[in-house]
């Protein structure tokens, strides 16, 4: 066998970190990293005594790799390599390598911080950049920090960017690894117009099977993938000494087995697989590589609260591993599916998880540790604020932590247990009630793809069904043809260990009428009120749907476990089930709010006080309220008017003049009240507040004086000085009082006759002399017949025109040759 790349580094390797605590490993996939590193370091005297943790971010490969550590050193699994995952453990007194996966890292610290048995850590693929991995690395360089500073560290990676990894472990050196072991080329297909994903992944895999040797591994976004694409290659008939092996998370231990390992009828593989297969696994035979380019991620929604899976694009270092699982054994061929323009256009690395997903998980386990601020710990980056504040609070709802954030009894209970927040607070509280088996099941069940076959669209969404089948199956061995059984075994697994941990005895009665309600232990945010035909209202002020009739869309109440909320404005009910208002009064009375709320109600046209019984934005109860505080129906009376806007106030002809010419002072002066929509309705407290007390309604509101409540705004001396710049009347030639029309302030005007102007040269002026009126000349018919701002030119040029006009039209009237000699009139000729 060619020597792997790595030994090349080993020594170096060796030496850096016997005279340091901390290193950075980057060496390409296919280097050797993963399998020789730990045994390399097994010999060293700072390790005597103390054993190696690596963390793997995969189980699948977290097994593979102490499996074949294990034969390197001619032994089993369980003796000096040994492996933990999540309800698997291969370990013994002797073991000194452990490869552990998911949480378990997590755990041990938390329950011995000091590590005394541990001497050294490895992050292995730290690329990945999962939420476990950076929680682990943090959590493991505040223990070296504080209780041991000799705990060597070191982080390994083929595609990491080093420095800033190398200067989170304070300034660790880094070690570079060139070269894979064998070459691998690439060649592009992109699919063809009019051709389905499934239908261009199959043609690539036959071309590529007939074109090279080996077997095939084909990267998919996820299990319906897997499964079309199989359905494609079979119906299209292959040969008999090809088969088709499934990989991915939700199969059994033995059938990723059968997927990884040599065929034992030494036929070719097509291992059709999602990311699971992407980094620390060597696939005996594999030498073809065919990449959709896809992965799905769970992402976190802001706008809903809520986590949703989505599928995208691959980044470029995802890309490049999954290049090189060809050429781990032999010469290879890498098939994308993409063309080299799409590659260019590759994000260069994945997005670290704890900047994309829920983080209610990450702050229990802060908060278990001790810490209250993320930012107290080190990271390669930080949690961000908004999504682990929503992380806090739903732990404060679960009881997982008080008011300041420090965690409760039943918070240290639910960290114990490894399960998101939300499952492990609802086994707690349904063990108190005698239903800790039921939660179980529903638990191992919500943490499991759906068991029922087929389209999402076509399923009923009532949990309900589904958990009656795990049971029947448990019951009688058999599963409904529309059921996946491997499924089924999982969950039975999943619930026994759960049940193991919290001591819940096997013969425990069910009741399966508790569903919704230890649902809500779980989502207690996700509490849904109907709203009529098949939509309910959240908890959380969310609003979500049934997309087609069925029993669920009758109740009144349920409780929602799984949304998909990515398409529309309402979120789509994927699984739910039912509950009774009574149950809600009784187990979420600590979270029932009663509360008198008074408000504006625009279709009654007054203020509406209502007795509340709420959950979140629910409204469970309501009844009218007798006797409102005076001052909260004022401050109602007020959000009122700023809805409706003003024009729910009497403004008569003197309150809107007032107004405008107060404005008009405003727009020359801004030492003067501010007369805007936008102003008033701001400042209503102070202008309007003292006058509405004990009002409620828009009738109510009629009674108001706004004239003399404008003018109390005013002092003594701006109100003599608006009579004297800002007149409401101006006295013309012919004696007549005109109003001024301030309507708008920036040019207000005058509608007069023409014949009450004769005899006045210039034009009337207001603010001491410095604003000119405009002058809507009109006719005897009160139609305006010239619009001016100076009378003088007007008489001199227009007027001689406009006479004509009006002489034919209104012949007994008076029209003199001369108007500024002429007497002024209001009649039709002058007395």
């Amino acid at each position: 066998m060619n020597e792997l790349p790595i030994q090349r580094v080993l020594p170096e390797l060796l030496e850096r970190l016997d005279q340091g605590t901390s290193a950075v490993l980057i060496a390409e996939p296919g280097a050797g990293k993963t399998t020789q590193v730990p045994l390399a370091f097994m010999k060293e005297a700072w390790l005597v005594g103390r054993k190696i943790i690596m963390l793997e971010p995969r189980r699948l490969a977290a097994r593979s790799a102490a499996e074949y550590m294990s034969r390197m050193l001619g032994e089993q699994v369980g003796e000096t390599v040994g492996y933990r995952v999540r309800m698997d453990s291969r370990t013994g007194r002797s073991t000194r390598i452990e490869v552990v996966t998911e949480g378990i890292l997590t755990r041990m610290i938390q329950s011995d911080p000091e590590l005394e048995d541990v001497g050294m850590i490895i992050f292995d693929e730290f690329h990945e950049r999962n939420l476990q991995g950076d929680l682990g690395l943090a959590l493991a360089l505040e223990s070296r920090a504080v209780l041991r500073e000799d705990l060597r560290i070191l982080i390994m990676s083929a595609t990491l960017e080093a420095e800033p990894a190398a200067a989170l472990l304070g300034k660790a050196p880094v070690i570079n690894c060139p070269g894979r072991q064998f070459p691998v080329e690439t060649i592009y297909k992109p699919m063809p117009a009019g051709q389905k994903p499934e239908q261009h992944m199959a043609a690539v895999i036959r071309e590529a099977l007939a074109a090279n040797p080996g077997d095939v591994l084909a990267f998919l976004p996820g299990a319906g993938e897997i499964r079309r694409v199989q359905s494609e290659l079979l119906r299209g008939g292959l040969s008999a000494d090809v088969v088709i092996r499934p990989l991915f998370g939700q199969l059994t231990q033995k059938e990723q087995e059968a997927a990884v390992r040599r065929d034992p009828e030494n036929r070719r593989k097509i291992i059709l697989s999602t990311s699971i297969a992407e980094t620390s696994l060597t696939i005996d035979g594999v030498r073809i590589v065919v990449d959709s380019g896809l992965a799905r991620t769970q992402l976190f929604s802001a706008r809903s609260g809520m986590p949703y899976l989505a599928t995208g694009q691959v980044s470029r270092a995802s890309a490049d591993q999954r290049r090189g699982r060809a050429g781990r054994t032999a010469p290879g061929v890498a098939y994308r599916l993409w063309s080299m323009e799409v590659q260019d256009r590759l994000t260069q690395r994945n997005s670290p998880e704890i900047l994309e997903t829920d983080l209610t998980a990450l702050a229990l386990e802060l908060a278990a540790w001790g810490v209250l601020e993320p930012n107290d710990m080190l990271w390669l980056d930080s949690p961000p604020a908004a999504a682990y504040e929503r992380g806090k609070v739903l732990l404060h709802r679960l009881g997982a932590v008080n008011e300041r954030g420090m965690i409760t009894d039943q918070g240290k209970r639910m960290a114990k247990l490894g399960m998101h927040p939300r499952l492990s607070g609802m086994m707690l509280l349904a063990a108190e009630i005698g239903q800790g088996r039921l939660a179980s099941i529903l638990a191992a069940l919500l943490q499991e793809r759906d068991i029922f076959r087929g389209s999402s669209i076509d399923k009923d969404a009532d949990i309900r069904g589904r958990l009656e089948a795990v049971i029947a199956w448990e019951r009688s061995g058999m599963a409904s043809p529309h059921v996946d059984e491997t499924a089924l075994k999982r969950i039975a697994q999943e619930s026994r260990h759960v049940r193991k941990q919290i001591g819940i005895p096997e013969s425990e009665d069910m009741d399966t009428s508790k569903i919704g309600i230890l649902l809500s232990f779980a989502y207690p945010d996700r509490i849904g009120q109907s709203r009529g035909d098949g939509k309910f209202l959240l908890a959380s002020g969310r609003g979500v749907e049934l997309t087609r009739t069925q029993l669920l869309s009758r109740c009144d109440y349920l409780t929602v476990a799984e949304v998909d909320d990515q398409k529309g404005a309402e979120g789509r009910i994927l699984l739910a089930a039912p509950l009774e208002l009574e149950e809600l009064l009784d187990y979420h009375r600590g979270d029932i709010r009663e509360e008198m709320v008074v408000e504006w109600d625009s279709a009654l046209g007054g203020v509406k006080a209502r007795n509340q019984v709420r959950l979140g934005a629910m409204i469970l109860r309501e009844s009218n309220a007798s006797q409102p505080p005076p001052e909260t129906v004022a401050k109602a009376l007020m959000e009122g008017i700023r809805t409706e806007g003003l024009s729910l106030l009497p403004w008569n002809k003197q309150a809107k003049q007032l107004r405008q010419r107060l404005q008009l002072m405003h727009l020359a002066d801004p030492e003067w009240p501010d007369m805007s929509d936008g102003s008033l309705l701001e400042g209503l407290e102070d202008w309007l507040s003292p006058y509405i007390f004990g009002m409620k309604s828009r009738s109510d509101l009629q009674k108001l004086q706004l004239t003399g409540i404008l003018e109390q705004m005013l002092g003594w001396d701006k109100k003599s000085r608006l009579d004297q710049e800002v007149p409401t009347h101006i006295t013309v030639p012919s004696g007549s009082r005109i109003p001024v029309d301030y309507g708008n302030p920036g040019q207000p005007f005058l509608a007069v006759k023409l014949q009450e102007m004769f005899g006045l040269r210039e034009t009337p002026r207001i603010g001491h002399g410095k604003i000119p009126l405009t002058l809507h000349l009109l006719s005897p018919a009160q139609r305006p017949v010239q619009i001016t701002s100076d009378l003088e030119s007007f008489w001199n040029n227009g007027y001689f025109e406009v006479k004509k006009d009006l002489k034919g039209r209104y012949p007994k009237h008076y029209w003199p040759d001369d108007p500024m000699q002429a007497v002024p009139t209001r009649r039709t000729r002058p007395q």
